[in-house]
């Protein structure tokens, strides 16, 4: 299964649009292969897929080191709908920061400039962070303890 989670491997799924192979025909897929390159850490997929008046302000460094500071758990992809060259995609984005399970909720914006898409803006739907404690199931919905299954160290 593909960290993005379809019922793909990642190697027939993300991987491709990551490493240049393929570019992403929807928004729906850089969506997908932009949060695979999160869990992986590559920050310069992530910076290339912004559109370019954004990148100034996304720098490779701080999405690295952000990347770096989260585990990424599970991407939900609630709607997506594509009009010519604009998109959005709904979705939920599940992670831990620390010891703090953390949800994104976003409806991104995409636009495609020269037969290929990029990530524009999004509107972000504040969610608390939950401050999970060792012996705590574990958010995940995975029925085991935090210690037992995302937890660090």
């Amino acid at each position: 299964m593909c960290y993005c989670g379809t019922d793909l491997t990642f190697e027939h799924c993300c991987q491709p649009y990551i490493v240049g192979q393929r570019t992403p025909a929807h928004a729906e897929q850089l969506m997908r292969s932009r949060f695979s390159a999160y869990v992986i850490r590559n920050a310069d997929y992530i910076h290339h897929t912004y559109a370019v008046e954004k990148r100034p302000e996304n720098v490779i460094a701080d999405i690295n080191d952000f990347a770096k500071s989260c585990r990424f758990i599970k991407l939900k992809v609630l709607n997506s709908e594509e009009n010519g060259d604009l998109a959005t995609v709904e979705f939920s984005a599940q992670y831990f920061y620390q010891n703090l399970f953390c949800q994104l909720n976003e409806l991104s914006r995409f636009e495609k400039r020269d037969d290929q898409w990029f990530y524009v803006d999004g509107d972000i739907t504040p969610t608390p962070d939950l401050k999970v404690g060792r012996n705590d199931l574990c958010p995940c919905g995975s029925d085991k303890k935090y210690k037992k299954c995302h937890a660090t160290g």
